[in-house]
């Protein structure tokens, strides 16, 4: 870049003359210094060179035509006397020279001032100077002052022998702004990247990368929305894995604001969230138990869920859940006409669950229903009065209309109730049968209708006893002959209170009672004639003395066990018969077998002294038998001896007899000690450990 040097005022002459066409020459040189386009360079510091007007000549130079005519001054023959000095023009000629010499090389070695950017009026400046001045401008590397750079160069005609150069400054410049654009996105600014890249003149060549460049910034933006908002849902469903990995795919995230900044953000959200949830969870836990402290403690502990939380919505449901819990809890009370355990509990609900209104409607009903419990027709009334209060826009209007419909029934079921109540009173038949009338005017879809069938039938119940009570009165008189007669008399006059009456159980019990004692009078001959029978002996009479009594009777089960005890007795004659017939045989295998029979006897059987001793005398013969037979067949004699029993007398020494036999007849085989060969060496002998291993393959 070119820039005028500054021409000191010193070196313009004095006073002295210049031709026209000297004066020409310097407007030509200075015209020269301007661009092309003619407009003269401004903003340089120097001064261009011109005639001082004192210095211009009073009269016109003389032409070429005009002879050069010497012009006589008035004192031409006279010269001062310091002309004439030769020391005076020893020392011009010494000095002038240098100072010439001096400023000369002053001039030349002065550097061009640069121009002053900010004051220059551009219209007229050249094209250097405005290059020079978009370079540095550029250099700033602002949004702002790049456009200012390429604005100031882009105006120069296509001509221009700069031209080239200030394309591709402007090409650089353009993809400047393009960075700088990109940064602002990678800062998380996308309007502003946006518009930045707007601002690239649309007559540039990289102004085909801008549309490209807001694509491809929009595109990777979404994409990131798309995944930040798809963890988000994740969150509000607390599933906390499932936003974990949603939230890792923003670290792929071409963009440094999404994989840094809003990645930190977002996994500082569900540590957040996740938190929160296991808040959630446990108070979701504690309500589970049904306890209406715990529900309030699972009140407390999400109500401390802050509302930037995404668990937030969703705790707030909870609360409103947990609310309607205790709503619950205090409805079971009411309906056991707790009204007053209701309405306490209902009262601890917390104003955060959003059920004030609800509280406040049930505790209105709580109220009404109380005073209409009293059964009063004056309890009635408040209770009607109460429920007319609930606004029509509630959402229990319907409910209290209905109970207020129920109630106004009720007020004229309370006074036929009350009436027949006042009748019952008496307590006389006729009293009672007009109660009973007036207690079932009350139709049965009425509120008080069940109360009234109940009336009723305490009614009919005391009716029924008054009428049946002379026959069980006069059954007890009858039976305390205690006679089979009498008792029959009496069992017949106690029938006579039907089935389906209020004494008809008391009348069953009696009768079974008078019967059982009728029977036991009749069949206890036949069973005391039976054990007589038995104890003497006679069995089989006494089993079908006994076997006279029916079953169903009083004494029937008492008869079946004696008989069954009786049978039993003649199993174990019948069985100690046999062992004693079959012992008298005397074979091995005879007395087994009368031993096996013999232990058939049962131990309790009077019987059981003989069999034992028999037992053991039979168990003691075989052992003889065996030994006898074991001097000359010791293999049959163990066959013998096996066939005594275990738990008789001889048990013992027949197994001892047998382990004896059986040593003799398989005696142990001699061990004979391996002989070593004296040729043998040590190092020949196998080890232990290789012996064993030896003997185990």
């Amino acid at each position: 870049m070119t820039a005028e040097r500054d021409m000191p005022e010193s070196w313009l002459p004095g006073r002295a003359r210049e031709p026209d066409n000297m004066t020409g020459l310097s407007q030509k040189k200075q015209y020269d210094s301007h661009d092309p386009s003619g407009v003269p360079a401004t903003g340089s510091n120097s001064k261009s060179v011109k005639r001082p007007k004192d210095s211009e000549p009073s009269e016109n130079p003389p032409s070429d035509s005009q002879p050069n005519k010497p012009v006589l001054s008035r004192s031409y023959g006279k010269l001062p006397k310091w002309t004439k000095s030769w020391v005076l023009w020893t020392l011009l000629l010494a000095m002038v020279p240098g100072a010439i010499a001096f400023m000369a090389t002053a001039m030349l070695l002065k550097l061009p001032t640069a121009p002053n950017c900010p004051s220059i009026f551009w219209p007229l400046a050249s094209a250097s100077v405005r290059l020079h001045c978009a370079q540095l401008a550029a250099s700033k590397q602002t949004v702002k002052d790049l456009l200012q750079a390429i604005d100031l160069v882009k105006q120069l005609p296509p001509s221009h022998p700069l031209r080239s150069e200030i394309d591709r400054y402007m090409e650089e410049w353009s993809k400047d702004i393009l960075d700088l654009a990109d940064q602002s996105f990678q800062l998380g600014r996308l309007e502003e990247a946006i518009a930045t890249a707007r601002k690239v003149p649309n007559d540039v060549s990289a102004f085909k990368l801008v549309k490209e460049q807001i694509t491809k910034w929009q595109t990777i933006w979404s994409k990131a929305e798309e995944v930040y908002k798809e963890s988000e849902g994740e969150l509000r469903e607390q599933h906390w894995h499932q936003a974990f990995m949603l939230a890792s795919k923003l670290l792929r995230v071409d963009n440094k604001y999404w994989s840094t900044t809003k990645y930190d953000e977002l996994n500082r959200l569900i540590v957040s969230a996740r938190e929160d949830g296991d808040k959630l969870a446990k108070a979701q836990g504690l309500a589970e138990t049904g306890s209406v402290e715990n529900i309030l403690k699972a009140i407390k502990l999400t109500q401390s869920i802050e509302k930037d939380s995404y668990v937030y919505q969703k705790a707030q449901t909870t609360l409103t859940e947990f609310g309607r819990k205790i709503l619950a809890i205090a409805q079971t009370k009411l309906d056991r006409r707790d009204a007053d355990g209701a309405i306490e509990l209902v009262q601890k609900v917390p104003v955060v669950t959003g059920l004030k209104l609800e509280v406040e409607d049930f505790i209105a009903i709580a109220e009404a229903q109380k005073n209409a419990w009293t059964g009063t027709v004056s309890g009635l009334e408040a209770a009607i009065s109460q429920a007319q209060q609930i606004d029509i826009s509630r959402p229990v209007y319907e409910k209290a209309q209905k109970f207020i419909a129920l109630w106004q029934l009720e007020i004229e079921d309370v006074s036929k109730l009350e009436k027949a109540r006042t009748l019952a009173t008496q307590g006389t038949v006729s009293d009672l049968s007009a109660a009973i009338a007036e207690a079932q005017l009350i139709p049965a879809n009425n509120p008080r209708a069940q109360e009234a069938r109940q009336e009723i039938g305490r009614w009919v119940s005391q009716v029924q006893i008054i009428e049946d009570r002379p026959y069980l009165d006069r059954a007890d008189q009858i039976a305390m002959f205690d006679d089979v007669n009498s008792l029959q008399a009496a069992i017949a006059e106690a029938s006579q209170v039907q089935k389906g009456r209020a004494l008809y159980r008391e009348a069953r019990k009696k009768i079974a009672t008078w019967t059982e004692k009728i029977q036991r009078t009749e069949d206890q001959p036949y069973l005391d004639r039976a054990r007589a029978l038995a104890s003497s002996g006679d069995l089989p009479s006494a089993i079908e003395t006994a076997r006279q009594i029916s079953p169903g009777r009083a004494l029937s089960g008492e008869a079946q066990a004696s008989i069954d005890e009786w049978r039993g007795q003649l199993r174990a004659r019948e069985n100690w018969k046999r062992a004693r017939e079959t012992a008298l045989t005397g074979t091995p295998e005879a007395l087994a077998e009368a031993i096996r029979i013999a232990n058939r006897v049962p131990e309790g059987s009077s019987l059981w002294s003989d069999v034992s001793v028999a037992v053991d005398q039979w168990s003691q013969q075989l052992l003889d038998i065996a030994r006898a037979q074991g001097e000359s067949d010791m293999a049959r004699a163990i066959e013998t001896a096996r066939l005594i029993p275990r738990g008789t007398s001889a048990y013992s020494a027949a197994r001892d007899q047998i382990r004896a036999w059986e040593e003799f007849l398989n005696p142990p085989a001699p061990q004979t000690e391996p002989q070593v060969s004296p040729e043998a060496t040590p190092t020949e002998e196998p080890t232990t450990e290789q012996s064993t291993t030896t003997e185990g393959q």
